[in-house]
């Protein structure tokens, strides 16, 4: 039996963006990997991409985690200053990440620079007073500082975010059946 081949123009194709997805989750894993942390892929992408564990100085594995959506672009932009990045977000995401416990990090790659940057989503929203989730809009913009590149260092600042809301659940959650 002859296989049928489709026309060129029907096939599937692996586009620029396909292309640019995946080497920012590489470089986000990487970042971590270079620390000694390890990170978990989401298969199904619902809001959330990876998850980072994080080992202490002997290699044993920390409590909680960082959650992280990456985004990946060809054209950063610049915000109202030169120090801001302006990227827009689903209100559906949105209400997802302020309703975690654990810290969400969203990290947007440049794919021409080779670098990424990151916003601590709930720290963010939070230090915005009077927002809630009740007036956002379908979507709203974000404005990443330039200055929040992400690295090792980046990596490890993630961690002690993630211990700060640890320490802030001792003693509160009961699990009772």
């Amino acid at each position: 039996m002859e296989k049928h081949k489709p026309p060129r123009h029907l096939r599937k194709r692996r586009t620029r963006a396909h292309i640019i997805a995946d080497l920012s989750i590489n470089f986000v894993e990487r970042c971590a990997l270079q620390c000694g942390f390890a990170v978990e892929r989401f298969r199904a992408d619902y809001g959330i991409d990876l998850m980072l564990l994080t080992y202490d100085k002997k290699g044993q594995w920390e409590n909680g985690a960082v959650l992280m959506q990456v985004k990946a672009t060809d054209h950063i932009r610049s915000g109202k200053t030169a120090k801001e990045i302006p990227f827009m977000i689903k209100r559906t995401d949105l209400e997802w990440w302020l309703n975690e416990e654990q810290p969400v990090m969203l990290i947007v790659y440049d794919a021409r620079s080779e670098r990424a940057y990151w916003l601590y989503v709930q720290a963010y929203f939070e230090s915005r007073a009077g927002v809630s989730l009740l007036n956002i809009p379908a979507t709203v913009t974000v404005y990443l500082q330039k200055s929040n590149v992400v690295g090792e260092s980046a990596m490890r600042q993630f961690a002690q975010y993630r211990d700060a809301v640890k320490r802030q659940q001792k003693g509160k959650i009961h699990h009772d059946a």
